[in-house]
Order: C-alpha cells, then sequence, then structure tokens
C-alpha cells in the first residue's frame, strides 16, 4: 500500500457510483492493533460482502495525515474515517487502510464490483 492519492482514490470512488458493488469494511483497536498497557474496552465492526450501490462518494482531509470517505446510499451514508494508505488489487478492487505508527490496521474500507475471497 502507499499513502493516500486523495485525486486518484476520488476517481476510483467515481467509477463505482451507481454500480452495484460489495464492500468490505472494518475497525478495530483489538486484534491486529492490541491496546496493551491501556485501560479500556476492544471496539470494533466487521462487514464483508455487503452489497450497496451508492449515488455519491466523497474523500475528504483536514489534515493530510489521514482521510474519510463517505458513500451515500438510497437510505443512508457508509462513512469511513482515519484512512491513510491505498491500493488497487487485481485491477478492480479499491483497498483504503488506516495504520497506526506502528503499521497495525486501524481501520479498513475496500470497494469491488465482485464479492471479495476469504483467501
Amino acid at each position: 500500500m502507499k499513502p493516500i492519492d486523495q485525486h486518484a482514490v476520488q476517481k476510483w470512488l467515481d467509477d463505482f457510483i451507481g454500480k452495484d458493488v460489495y464492500v468490505h469494511a472494518e475497525t478495530t483497536n483489538g486484534a491486529y492493533a492490541s491496546s496493551h498497557g491501556r485501560d479500556g474496552v476492544n471496539v470494533g465492526v466487521y462487514i464483508r460482502n455487503i452489497q450497496v450501490s451508492f449515488s455519491h462518494a466523497k474523500i475528504t482531509t483536514d489534515n493530510n495525515e489521514s482521510y474519510r470517505v463517505g458513500l451515500k446510499t438510497a437510505l443512508g451514508w457508509l462513512y469511513t474515517e482515519g484512512l491513510t494508505d491505498w491500493t488497487i488489487h487485481n485491477e478492480d478492487k479499491l483497498l483504503l487502510a488506516g495504520h497506526d505508527s506502528e503499521g497495525r490496521v486501524r481501520v479498513a474500507l475496500q470497494i469491488s464490483e465482485q464479492p471479495f475471497t476469504y483467501e
């Protein structure tokens, strides 16, 4: 993965508008990014192969250190914040992730016209 290029990612997001796509989204401070020695409860969300269609997509940033993506669906929004890196997998899957300073995944958003496999 490489640091997010906001314009390139926006182009990919725009290419998915109006299509039935599959989404993988997760956030965690647990399994991938354990908070050893800190008080608190581990939290996380994991969804995979949820099929959606969105009419609007936007990537924004306040500080050029992390980004957020919003996808507007017919019934609401899917919103992911804290993204830092991106890549294209197999020429058709947009993969976005947010890593902490030690390289651990904190958040992920992936979009594809084909279901994601469990490799």
